[in-house]
């Protein structure tokens, strides 16, 4: 069974910690195998990636087959449901719109000094899309990368995902399809990565790859860091729950194994001011796994990782919740705006009892990319910002120049850059000659 934690007793402070300390990364040393695979692709192009993929996926390729055709692709859509079509259809213009309102505008002023300054902004020029396959093959996740990317501008966007056995997601393409993704490759693994990073003969190289993978695409996109961005290396899905007693307690069970069954490693944690009720949820989680398809995954995730913890106050509530930095808060209070405000970190906050996190992960809107492991105390969800670069513009006037250009020179000075310094004084020598 899940933990039970109380604040009003003398070792909460210490069972919390444990709680928050929990190793839940599945983290296997794979380092040193990516390291080898990138610089095989390095070395060797489409040759490497097609070795790679007939020994990992079974699927032996040649290098015209690497990216599939637009015939291909049409065949696979075209085995949509006209259900899932629609589904699809909706949640694509959902985040497109939703997308759209975060992008930034272009600024130019002049100050007091007669500078003229600002900034623009502009989109990375290509960039790759991972796509786990499998039995992980999520067409949701496509849209929350892809849509972003294209409304950001992305002139070109690559996508890549394994197809074991030969087996394609008619889903996944159907979502590339709807989003804008101008590439799709039947590559994964670290060497799909790598191909997106470096190149090969079939793969151009992209400036920022995003997407979720498995240990080896982790570590390969924490190696080709620097050569291009990428968007972060996410951990285990984690939900956390603030709930009254106000509430469905079978809703506030369904909405922590909606979290649960994604992995043994995900975390699902409830936070109440009402202790029954927080006994009357982990009942409606015993018996929901009794049912559940999931209950194998969600079970051992609920028994090693959840947690249902009672508090006093609601406002503790929060001061634990801005210590745990969720990937996903759901408020399910009487007043989740006005208990919002007291909020500072979560990748994403979900306002009131009829919001399940759920809606997030297909058709809310916002993405559901999102930091994983607390690192909501200092980073963001996936966005349209993810895919642009802020350039800064500067222009001075011979009086701009003439008001700020002595302190230039002190500085360079100061700094023993004489070259830095002699730049500015050249300048002002002119306008004192003038």
């Amino acid at each position: 069974m899940a933990r039970w934690l109380d604040t009003t007793t003398a070792d909460f402070e210490t069972q919390f910690t444990e709680l928050l300390g929990l190793k839940r990364e599945d983290s296997p040393d794979v380092d040193a195998v990516v390291a080898d695979i990138i610089a095989d692709v390095r070395a060797r192009g489409d040759a490497a990636v097609l070795e790679l993929t007939e020994k990992f996926d079974r699927l032996p390729l040649t290098a015209a087959q690497i990216r599939l055709t637009d015939a291909e692709l049409d065949a696979e859509c075209a085995k949509v449901s006209d259900a899932e079509r629609e589904a699809l259809e909706v949640a694509a213009e959902r985040i497109r719109a939703y997308h759209a309102r975060q992008m930034p505008e272009d600024a130019w002023w002049v100050d007091d000094a007669g500078a003229g300054l600002g900034w623009r902004w502009t989109p990375v020029s290509a960039a790759g899309l991972y796509v786990p396959g499998g039995l992980a093959s999520y067409p949701s996740s496509v849209l929350m990368n892809a849509v972003p990317a294209k409304v950001a501008g992305v002139e070109r966007l690559a996508m890549v995902v394994p197809t074991p056995d030969g087996v394609i997601n008619p889903l996944v393409m159907l979502a590339a399809r709807l989003s804008g993704v101008d590439e799709v490759y039947r590559i994964g693994g670290a060497q799909a990565v790598a191909a997106l990073a470096y190149g090969t003969e079939t793969v151009a190289p992209v400036d920022k790859i995003t997407g979720p993978g498995n240990a080896f695409v982790a570590a390969a996109k924490r190696r080709v860091f620097g050569r291009v961005g990428i968007d972060m290396i996410a951990g285990p899905s984690e939900i956390l729950v603030i709930a009254d007693g106000d509430n469905n307690p079978d809703w506030i069970a369904l909405d922590l194994l909606s979290q649960a069954e994604h992995d043994e490693s995900a975390q699902s944690i409830l936070i109440t001011d009402d202790a029954a009720f927080g006994r009357k949820v982990i009942e409606a989680v015993e018996a929901r796994l009794q049912t559940l398809k999931r209950a194998d995954i969600a079970g051992v995730s609920w028994r090693d990782n959840g947690a249902v913890i009672v508090v006093e106050t609601l406002d503790q509530a929060a001061e634990l919740s801005d210590r745990i930095a969720p990937e996903h808060l759901e408020l399910c209070v009487a007043d989740p705006e006005g208990l919002a405000d007291k909020l500072q970190h979560a990748g994403a906050i979900f306002l009131g009892g009829f919001t399940p996190e759920a809606i997030g992960d297909y058709v809310g809107g916002p993405n559901h990319v999102l930091p994983t492991a607390r690192s909501a105390r200092f980073s963001s969800g996936l966005s349209v910002m993810d895919f642009l670069k802020r350039t800064t513009l500067t222009k001075m006037t011979p009086g701009a120049l003439a008001k700020i250009g002595p302190s230039a020179e002190i500085l360079a000075e100061s700094e023993g850059l004489e070259a830095h310094g002699l730049s500015v004084t050249a300048r002002l020598q002119s306008l004192n000659e003038g």
